[in-house]
């Protein structure tokens, strides 16, 4: 089995959604994680503070074959054609360890692909 790592950081009012669409289309967990960062345009500054929205980084490990379809409910669910609305993005995962308790829902959908 081939991995893929999705990682989307996105608005923390939207990560139930990103997650429930992430599900819907095949992946099996995720892993949500409070996160601030800095893009293209800056946040707004009220009295010299920086007034940054909250976001969440929603980490998943999904089957390979599976990460483009998971990525659009993802994209789709974000509104992430919109500006500030996040990114989401996939780096190939050389070996994992650990997943005994979704191996046979991961063996059953491979083999469905195939």
């Amino acid at each position: 089995m081939r991995f893929n790592l999705l990682i989307t950081i996105c608005p923390t009012d939207k990560h139930k959604e990103i997650v429930d669409a992430a599900k819907a289309a095949g992946a099996t967990g995720a892993t949500l994680l409070s996160a601030r960062g800095t893009g293209i345009h800056e946040a707004s500054t009220f009295f010299g503070l920086t007034l940054d929205k909250p976001q969440e980084a929603v980490i998943m490990l999904v089957e390979h074959h599976q990460c483009p379809k998971i990525m659009q409910a993802i994209y789709d669910a974000g509104d992430m054609i919109k500006p500030g609305k996040g990114i989401c993005f996939s780096l190939p995962v050389e070996s994992v360890m650990g997943l005994e308790s979704q191996l046979s829902v991961l063996k059953k959908e491979a083999e469905e692909y195939i």
